[in-house]
């Protein structure tokens, strides 16, 4: 009997963020040493902005595949996205990625920065 390590994301994507993902990836022919990118960086109104995109992986990153997607994090901003849901929305109000962190203490208008 093998043992494995399998190591669960600390994010979801629902399926609304799935597809988009997905058709961005085939639109912008995003070759197979890329991924998904998230994490954090200092800035924003409430003092942290989430990053969100298309990237190599690179050293101190933990890779995740979420859905088919391969998902590229570094290991210390786990601590500010464990539980987070991304959702992609398209309505009249309001088109684009949208992140619900519980870790978040504040937000933001914009939806993009966070207080942890």
């Amino acid at each position: 009997m093998s043992t494995e390590n399998i190591t669960v994301a600390p994010v979801t994507l629902t399926e609304g963020a799935v597809t988009e993902l997905k058709k961005l990836i085939d639109q912008q022919e995003i070759g197979p040493d890329f991924g998904l990118r998230l994490g954090v960086e200092g800035g924003g109104c409430s003092g942290m902005s989430y990053i969100l995109g298309f990237d190599q992986k690179k050293e101190g990153d933990t890779e995740y595949t979420i859905n088919g997607i391969r998902v590229f994090m570094h290991k210390a901003h786990g601590l500010y996205l464990a539980g987070m849901e991304i959702d992609f929305r398209s309505g009249l109000d309001a088109r684009g990625f949208t992140f619900n962190n519980p870790n978040a203490s504040s937000t933001c208008g914009c939806g993009s920065s966070f207080s942890a």
